[in-house]
């Protein structure tokens, strides 16, 4: 009888474990890959933000490089995560033009505008005075060329149609963009405002 209660108790537990362990890390994976808001009771972003009065300037969009997310907040409040795909593996800052890499810092958009190829462009007003003093800095460390230029056209996009599986699986393709999926960038498109909302780039 007790080993029959001992053997009961061990399965429990190893059920129990079993259940903690791996629900986390497959909702995770679903989050990543739906795009599903974060907060349940929101099921429609843009109509949640046009019945809630949510001006552009109150939102923050947080990019996090380790984490491929890009994440809409409010009032330090995240509304809805994305999936992105970045340019590289490497995590980072970036230096110079060439290196693929997506830099680091608070940015704005400064030109939004449908795109042949990526379905919209967002376009950040990257070099700032910020990314300037890290590239001068860079070239006095020998960390780049002293020819080296510092780059632009750094934005927010979508893919090539039939090509969100690079954003799905975050395979770095771009040359320092932040990427989303097609049906993303369009939702992101009508509610991120030019000269303000935040853009904050981190690792």
């Amino acid at each position: 009888m007790k080993s029959h209660i001992a053997f009961l108790l061990t399965l429990f537990t190893i059920t129990t474990v079993f259940l903690n362990c791996s629900n986390p890390s497959a909702n995770d994976s679903a989050t990543r890959e739906s795009g599903k808001t974060d907060d349940p009771k929101i099921v429609d972003i843009k109509n949640y933000i046009r019945e809630q009065g949510i001006k552009p300037q109150s939102l923050t969009v947080l990019i996090d490089k380790s984490e491929k997310t890009l994440s809409l907040m409010h009032n330090n409040r995240r509304l809805k995560t994305y999936p992105v795909a970045l340019g590289s593996r490497s995590m980072a800052d970036k230096l110079r033009e060439g290196d693929n890499l997506t830099p680091e810092g608070d940015f704005f958009v400064q030109s939004k505008y449908p795109h042949k190829s990526w379905k919209y462009f967002m376009w950040l007003n990257y070099p700032t005075k910020d990314s300037k003093q890290k590239h001068r800095q860079a070239k006095k460390q020998g960390l780049i060329p002293k020819n080296a230029s510092i780059g632009g056209e750094i934005g927010i996009h979508g893919v090539s149609e039939g090509r969100d599986f690079l954003v799905n699986r975050g395979i770095p393709w771009t040359r320092g963009c932040i990427s989303l999926r097609n049906i993303d960038v369009e939702e992101l498109y009508g509610i991120i405002g030019c000269n303000t909302t935040l853009i904050r780039i981190r690792k």
